[in-house]
């Protein structure tokens, strides 16, 4: 199946792609492409424009400051995977990205896209989702700055205004006594994960000290899940607490049933991975 016909525009500076925005506002934005292209062959996505941010040397880039590192919207999965800042300051980032489709897809897939896209089965907004990072964006009206747990708004929407771009993400830096843990489930390495669990804490003399849970692929967003996470925190670490933590999943999420596993099936596997996560934490086996 061959796309609807497209106007295609390459711009060379962020103002002209808010431009153009502002022009047609049935145009898409376009950079790694490896979502939005098989979306157009199979006429699930029709713009009357695409244009091309590319080559905006000024959106790519990982940088580190003293409390947080900010990642370029243009910057490669595979930057993120090769990066010695995001594998000594963001853990949890560096584990799950791992986990992200196939070499292929990872040379050419970048970090804003997939924050973008907001599939809520994917690696990287549930990790942001469970670091609060915070997204810059651009458009008509400036710049502002949207907190992780209140972009992801639906399935494949976010709260990104008509005519916005997203610039950068800002995740915080790994505390001393932070400890991450990430597990998901998936048919083949590569493919979008059935469930999966993202979590950071932490941990002072077997006692939680903070926790935060995400859980994606189970909801109709990546799902922060804050009544589990009450189970376990500041009180002795047990396995009734693990329990009460899991059982409470099943009052917070909705999953969707589809041909890779029923809505009861999903619950049951964010428990599993959960119960995982938590043993990573609590076992010093998670990534510091």
């Amino acid at each position: 199946m061959k796309s609807y016909a497209f106007e295609y525009t390459r711009v060379s500076s962020l103002d002209e792609a808010l431009e153009c925005l502002k022009e047609d506002d049935e145009a898409n934005i376009i950079a790694g492409g490896q979502s939005l292209m098989p979306m157009l062959a199979m006429r699930l996505a029709a713009p009357s424009r695409l244009v091309d941010i590319g080559g905006l040397k000024e959106l790519r880039g990982i940088e580190v400051t003293e409390n947080c590192v900010r990642i370029g919207a243009l910057a490669r999965h595979v930057e993120v995977l090769k990066s010695d800042v995001i594998a000594s300051s963001v853990p949890l980032l560096a584990r799950a990205i791992r986990e992200v489709a196939h070499p292929a897809i990872r040379n050419r897939g970048t970090f804003g896209g997939s924050v973008c896209l907001a599939d809520p089965a994917a690696e990287i907004p549930a990790v942001c989702v469970a670091l609060n990072a915070t997204f810059e964006v651009a458009g008509p009206n400036g710049r502002r700055m949207i907190p992780a747990r209140e972009f992801f708004v639906d399935v494949y929407e976010t709260a990104l205004l008509p005519g916005e771009v997203m610039i950068a993400a800002e995740l915080p830096v790994s505390a001393p006594g932070d400890r991450v843990a990430f597990h998901e489930l998936a048919r083949r390495h590569g493919d979008f994960a059935i469930v999966g669990v993202a979590l950071r804490g932490n941990v002072l003399e077997n006692t939680l000290q903070e926790l935060d849970i995400c859980v994606f692929g189970a909801s109709s967003s990546a799902c922060l899940v804050p009544t589990a996470a009450r189970e376990l925190v500041e009180i002795p670490y047990s396995p009734e607490a693990v329990e009460a933590a899991c059982a409470s999943l099943s009052h917070v999420l909705t999953p969707q049933e589809d041909a890779q596993a029923t809505s009861e099936m999903r619950c049951h596997l964010a428990r599993v991975l959960l119960r995982r996560g938590l043993a990573d934490l609590m076992n010093n086996e998670a990534l510091r």
